[in-house]
């Protein structure tokens, strides 16, 4: 949680509100680097690191990345100092046209998410890069332009072992999306931006309980997408995301006498399958835009 310098610098109003005493201001920065190093002291596997710009300007994050051997794709801004050159944007001010490459970073809602990309290998840093004389990490800088408007270009710094191609660094910068997906849906299917507390304690719960309920119905989506058994997979249908999960299992809480019987569970499904397929047909045409806008291809 961050928590801005009015609040850390009163202690009384902190008190009240039940923040904790060990808890002072820190930068997003610094929350971040806490972060990964809480996941890095966890047993869960970790090969990369996304974020965006607020957190890839930062070079202390960087640093402690590059520390850890970890791989990241950071979004920079466009006057991002880099190696060989004051800003960023100046690396590919003068990129010639076949220095662009049609590459998807991911599938989206609308279709792929196709871009053009530049990559420029960047010199090594002896201290990180290298393991004894033998260099087993390399540095990246890369430029996204949108195809539709190519004025729009974002800027990353890379830091990934020798065989990573740019195909898998471009996929990595497309995970983020993913991210704030989870989040969104989070926010529309749980609520996790819906409280009015005036405690620590409250906001704390709060958001436990809602990041949870999100898990839960996320694991139960991709079960079902896994067992993919009969009534539940439907021909032309899109598979089953969390807000359709979260409408089903609603529908199957008790119900007073007075509306027992009245569009019940099997009416439930039947129109989520209904629902499901008209998904399927409106995400067909948005891919079917989307693909003639980046070249004309049939999905």
């Amino acid at each position: 949680m961050y928590l801005p310098k009015t609040w850390t610098e009163d202690r009384e109003r902190c008190r009240a509100a039940k923040v904790p005493d060990d808890r002072g201001f820190a930068t997003k920065g610094e929350l971040a680097r806490c972060m990964v190093l809480r996941s890095l002291a966890s047993p869960l596997p970790i090969a990369w690191v996304t974020a965006d710009s607020a957190y890839g300007q930062e070079s202390r994050f960087r640093r402690l990345l590059e520390q850890s051997g970890l791989g990241y794709v950071l979004a920079v801004p466009k006057s991002q100092f880099t190696v060989g050159c004051p800003r960023i944007d100046g690396l590919f001010a003068q990129a010639p046209a076949e220095a662009w490459e049609k590459i998807s970073c991911g599938h989206g809602a609308k279709g792929s998410r196709t871009y053009h990309w530049a990559a420029i290998r960047l010199p090594a840093v002896a201290e990180f890069d290298y393991q004894g004389e033998v260099p087993h990490r390399m540095r990246w800088a890369l430029a996204r332009r949108s195809i539709g408007k190519p004025d729009e270009i974002a800027y990353y710094l890379a830091y990934a072992p020798l065989e990573t191609t740019v195909q898998e660094l471009v996929r990595v910068a497309g995970t983020r999306w993913a991210t704030e997906e989870c989040f969104q849906a989070a926010k529309n299917e749980c609520g996790l931006d819906q409280y009015e507390v005036r405690r620590y304690p409250g906001w704390y719960r709060h958001i436990t309980l809602a990041m949870l309920a999100h898990a839960f119905l996320a694991a139960t989506a991709y079960q079902v997408r896994e067992k993919g058994a009969a009534p539940v997979r439907q021909p032309g249908a899109i598979e089953f995301t969390v807000a359709e999960v979260r409408r089903l299992l609603a529908a199957c809480r008790p119900r007073p006498p007075h509306l027992r019987g009245h569009r019940g569970r099997h009416h439930a499904l039947s129109w989520s399958n209904w629902r499901r397929r008209r998904q399927a047909v409106a995400r067909r045409c948005h891919y079917l835009r989307r693909c003639h806008t980046i070249g004309g291809r049939s999905p």
